[in-house]
């Protein structure tokens, strides 16, 4: 098991990176809604949580799991989003279908309860197994294949790394370098995106160079219009974190701008790591 530093520092991670990168990047193709509804981190933030919830039902219990009135109260005061925020992204999920009602079980008519379905649980499966076999190039370990072995692994720690991940303050707020990237809706894709295009040199120098960056491919790629990219990129270049060089395409990137992000992520790797061990620690459940 890897805390955060360990992971931030090993030689491996900036090719786990790139590869777990290109895995989003991936699940976004495959599911462009739903990873869409997803890609700001206040949005990833409640979907965690919401999944979290959804996790820890217990079938006795009609009034426990998933429901609206949970969900925000959760995001206020987890300080995540407001109530309003919570509420109008629940409404957009069950719109297009990645979560249900599930009424005819709740006593109190007043309580909506609510499950994820079949094609958000692929895509949240996806993403803590991606994560997994990223964890496993670092020490030649098995926890994908583990997971895909025992599915009720991932029940357990997902619920367990949403937890700690939404107390983090290392997670949950971002350094300002790389923070109005991922508060903005597809920006966390954008950032994946560069990160996939990193050479496997890019920790060895204070500017990296990227070829072949087109913005308007990237828009049309993630659904972004070309303004909203263009305002990202603006802020990162005023503040020096990034670039155009005169050759077209040509993006360079700041040794602060990746160490940052590379932060950001050793964190969240760190937290899963645990938790899939702590996963694996517990009593098989009775049948």
């Amino acid at each position: 098991m890897h805390d955060s530093q360990e992971i931030l520092h090993h030689p491996a991670f900036l090719a786990i990176e790139r590869k777990i990168a290109l895995h989003l990047i991936e699940i976004h193709r495959k599911t462009p809604r739903l990873a869409r509804l997803a890609a700001s981190h206040r949005k990833w933030l409640l979907t965690q949580t919401l999944f979290a919830m959804h996790a820890g039902r217990d079938r006795s219990d009609p009034l426990s799991g998933l429901t609206a009135s949970r969900l925000m109260q959760a995001a206020v005061e987890f300080d995540v989003a407001s109530r309003n925020t919570a509420a109008s992204f629940l409404a957009e999920l069950v719109a297009y279908r990645f979560l249900r009602d599930v009424p005819d079980e709740t006593p109190d008519r007043r309580v909506r309860r609510l499950e994820t379905t079949d094609a958000s649980e692929e895509a949240m499966f996806s993403w803590f197994l991606g994560h997994m076999a990223c964890l496993d190039q670092l020490d030649g370990g098995n926890r994908a294949a583990v997971t895909q072995a025992k599915p009720d692994l991932f029940t357990l720690a997902q619920p367990h790394a949403a937890t700690a991940l939404i107390r983090d303050a290392a997670w949950k707020h971002p350094r300002e370098s790389i923070g109005h990237f991922l508060w903005s809706d597809i920006g966390g894709l954008v950032l994946h995106d560069l990160i996939s295009r990193l050479p496997d040199d890019a920790r060895e120098h204070d500017r990296v160079v990227l070829d072949g960056v087109s913005p308007t491919e990237i828009a049309t790629e993630f659904g972004i219009s070309l303004t909203n990219l263009k305002r990202m990129f603006k802020k990162a270049e005023a503040d020096k974190l990034l670039g155009w060089e005169k050759v077209r395409g040509r993006l360079w990137l700041s040794q602060i701008f990746i160490e940052d992000y590379f932060y950001w992520q050793a964190a969240k790797f760190a937290q899963l790591d645990q938790s899939i061990h702590w996963a694996a620690k517990q009593p098989a459940p009775s049948t």
